[in-house]
């Protein structure tokens, strides 16, 4: 029974949302997420409710998700405990980026979660991750550089 369920979660992840459905990250998400991107650059860009610099950037990726229409950017709210969906959904609406295709850490372990993403990664917040079409990763942690990702995104288009 417990194969069958995890096969049906395996599915779900897989199947394509609507980008303004929040997606539950649990186990095995992220290879998942890796998997759908592939060859094409990517933002991910870690924030969660807990954390008041993640809030505050919030508008200032909406502006910049506006501003360049190419760049393919996916928002992750981390807490360390898993948050009301709607509470997400509330925010990432207000902050105009209910368009952009997100997650939440769905499992109260969220140490194993991160470290799916990156064995390394501590849980710190805000956290970008720049994905290269060749799977070359650049970290930004802390409130995030936008001109670095403008300058990233015109890199990765030629």
């Amino acid at each position: 029974m417990k194969h069958i369920l995890a096969a049906l979660a395996v599915l779900m992840l897989a199947a394509p949302a609507d980008a303004a459905e929040m997606r539950p990250f649990a186990r095995g998400s992220w290879q998942t997420l890796m998997q759908a991107n592939a060859g094409k650059p990517t933002v991910v860009h870690f924030w969660g409710l807990t954390c008041a610099p993640c809030l505050t950037e919030l508008p200032h990726w909406a502006r910049l998700a506006q501003e360049r229409a190419d760049m393919r950017l996916v928002m992750i709210a981390a807490d360390p405990t898993p948050g009301d969906i709607k509470d997400l959904s509330a925010t990432l609406d207000r902050a105009k980026l209910n368009k952009v295709e997100s997650w939440a850490f769905a499992d109260a372990f969220s140490e194993r979660l991160r470290f799916e993403v990156d064995p390394k990664w501590r849980g710190e917040m805000p956290r970008t991750m720049l994905i290269a079409r060749n799977g070359s990763v650049t970290v930004m942690t802390g409130v995030a550089d936008l001109k670095a990702v403008r300058a990233w995104l015109d890199r990765e288009a030629k």
